[in-house]
């Protein structure tokens, strides 16, 4: 993913990760890109039908520090339950499918696959749940199906996920990933796409890294996050490619607990709904560095989204190095993401910074909650196309204003070079 910035000035250069001083703020670990295991515990044929009990078998006996392999081959499964410190290693040539049977996913109450009025009727994929250390590696792929028909149906989980908005329900369909109550969990190399539901979700995680990824689901499947952080902190997300159908990476912060100290670095967003903190927000979100992202046709860009029923306080995020090119909204920080909501959770975003950041057309939308909650934003060298429209609304805005283009509302509009060179040539010779 480096290729995306070459060229870029010297402002927009890119730095090492384990020696950048603003990195290490973050994401407070020393983060090295991830090697190969060591050990091999067993390597799985592929059987053409359904591998599950094969596979959760040679995991469950995999010791810890090892991994189990799977070479050239197609392997079909239903859910994995990862064992600490055992890696799942998905070999160059080798495509693991989860199989579209509802029954497989079920949590027992006859849910999976069906419109409920909650959303959590299934079992993921693969899950990470209480572990400690290993994960995923190696150049092949995971593949969800969520366009495949269901077993028993002819509808997939895609279609069910667009039934589900209009019939004002909830779907229930299995995440590709989770990973919940764990520690140093590492996700490397591997193609994550067509999830049911979220490719990645995380909660109460103390340390994840995300390197190297290429994420992919269709621009209109429903609710297929790429990655969601969750009550989670030391999280850094680096090197990777996402595409999906909603949120590229969602940072929430919910009823279990404050999201803090991550990192998203030398990352590229193709359609989806852009760089996400929110909506849930609640226990706060906090300590955030975005630096060297290229959006690329993403609905939003940069997006921070909540509301009074489930708001709180957002800060300490600094966005920079970023390139923006075909958003409707290149910066959306809305803290009425959804106007009809009520309640007493009123979000609160400040000290929030954008630096070096360059766009095109679109919406320029920062609203605060009201003159008691307003939205406080510090703009260093931001420029995006004379066509562009700032919408303001209850904002703090620090700026030299030489140095925003277009102007700021009230601002004499200057001529001011917008520098569009840095990022023309990233979307030149990094577009995908």
């Amino acid at each position: 993913m480096t290729e995306l910035f070459r060229g870029w000035t010297l402002l927009f250069i890119v730095a090492a990760m384990v020696l950048c001083p603003a990195a290490k703020a973050q994401d407070r670990r020393i983060v090295a890109e991830p090697v190969a295991p060591g050990t091999v515990c067993d390597r799985p044929v592929a059987s053409g039908t359904n591998d599950t009990a094969r596979l959760q078998d040679a995991i469950d006996h995999c010791p810890a520090g090892a991994a189990v392999y799977l070479g050239r081959g197609e392997f079909r499964s239903g859910p994995l339950e990862m064992k600490s410190g055992v890696t799942l290693w998905i070999g160059r040539g080798a495509t693991l499918f989860a199989i579209a049977e509802p029954a497989a996913y079920d949590k027992g109450r006859g849910q999976c696959g069906r419109i409920a009025g909650k959303g959590d009727g299934c079992r993921p994929f693969i899950s990470f749940s209480k572990t400690h250390g290993g994960g995923i590696y190696g150049d092949g792929i995971i593949d969800g199906q969520g366009g495949t028909p269901m077993v028993g149906s002819a509808e997939t989980w895609w279609q069910l996920a667009r039934r589900a908005q209009v019939e004002g329900g909830h779907q229930n369909a299995p995440r590709l990933i989770q990973i919940e109550h764990a520690q140093d969990i590492t996700v490397s190399g591997v193609t994550l796409r067509n999830a049911p539901n979220f490719h990645i979700a995380m909660n109460r995680v103390e340390g994840a890294t995300f390197w190297g990824l290429t994420i992919e689901a269709p621009a209109d499947a429903r609710n297929t996050d790429g990655i969601d952080p969750a009550a989670s902190q030391d999280v850094t997300i680096t090197h990777s490619s996402i595409r999906t159908g909603d949120d590229n990476v969602a940072i929430k912060a919910g009823d279990n607990g404050a999201t803090r100290h991550i990192s998203v670095i030398d990352n590229y967003f193709g359609w989806g709904h852009g760089m996400s903190i929110g909506s849930e927000v609640n226990s706060g979100a906090s300590d955030i560095l975005v630096r060297n992202l290229t959006l690329d046709g993403t609905t939003s860009g940069l997006r921070i989204k909540s509301d009074a029923s489930r708001g709180g306080l957002v800060e300490r995020v600094t966005y920079e190095n970023v390139c923006l090119r075909g958003n409707r909204w290149p910066v959306a920080f809305d803290t009425k993401y959804d106007p009809r909501a009520q309640g007493t959770k009123i979000p609160v975003y400040r000290k929030i910074v954008l630096r070096h950041v360059r766009g095109d057309n679109g919406a320029l939308l920062m609203r605060g909650t009201d003159e008691s909650h307003t939205l406080d934003v510090t703009l260093e060298d931001v420029r995006f196309a004379d066509s562009a429209t700032w919408q303001l609304e209850h904002v703090n805005v620090t700026a030299d204003h030489s140095d925003v283009s277009p102007p700021l509302p009230g601002r004499a509009r200057k001529p001011v070079p917008r520098d569009w060179e840095g990022c023309a040539r990233v979307f030149r010779d990094g577009n995908r």
